[in-house]
C-alpha cells in the first residue's frame, strides 16, 4: 500500500521558515514526478511546485519562485520543500503527491497518491 506522509509544519512569524518533509513507502518514486499543493479553506487545490524523477525539471507556482525550493532524496524516497520569507498568504494545508508517471503536470487531478496534508500557518 502506497503511502506518503507529510511533516514539517507549524507556526511560524512572516519572514520565517519551515522545511517540510514527504516520506513515501509502499514504493519507490525514483521516476515519478512528485510535487507539493497547498489547499485553503473555500478554495480548490493550488499548485505549489513539482520534482520530475529524474531531475531537470522543476516548476514552481510565480507566488512562491525564489522563496520555495523542492528537493528530493531518492535513496530515502522522500520529498522536500524548504520555504524560506514565508508571508501569511501562504497559510495553507500543504500537501505531497505523486504521480504514477514521470510527465510533469500541475493540476491536482493529475496525480494518483497524496499525503493527509500538514498545517502551515504563518503569523504577522
Amino acid at each position: 500500500q502506497v503511502q506518503l506522509v507529510e511533516s514539517g509544519g507549524g507556526l511560524v512569524q512572516d519572514g520565517g521558515s519551515l522545511r517540510l518533509s514527504c516520506i513515501a513507502s509502499g514504493r519507490t518514486f525514483t521516476r515519478n514526478t512528485m510535487a507539493w499543493f497547498r489547499q485553503t479553506p473555500g478554495k480548490e487545490r493550488e499548485f505549489v511546485a513539482a520534482f520530475r524523477g529524474s531531475g531537470g525539471f522543476t516548476p514552481y507556482a510565480d507566488s512562491v519562485k525564489g522563496r520555495f525550493t523542492i528537493s528530493r532524496d531518492n535513496g530515502k524516497n522522500v520529498l522536500y520543500l524548504q520555504m524560506n520569507n514565508l508571508k501569511r498568504e501562504d497559510t495553507a494545508v500543504y500537501y505531497c503527491a505523486a504521480r504514477s508517471d514521470s510527465e510533469v503536470l500541475i493540476v491536482a487531478g493529475a496525480y494518483d497518491y497524496w499525503g493527509q496534508g500538514t498545517q502551515v500557518t504563518v503569523s504577522s
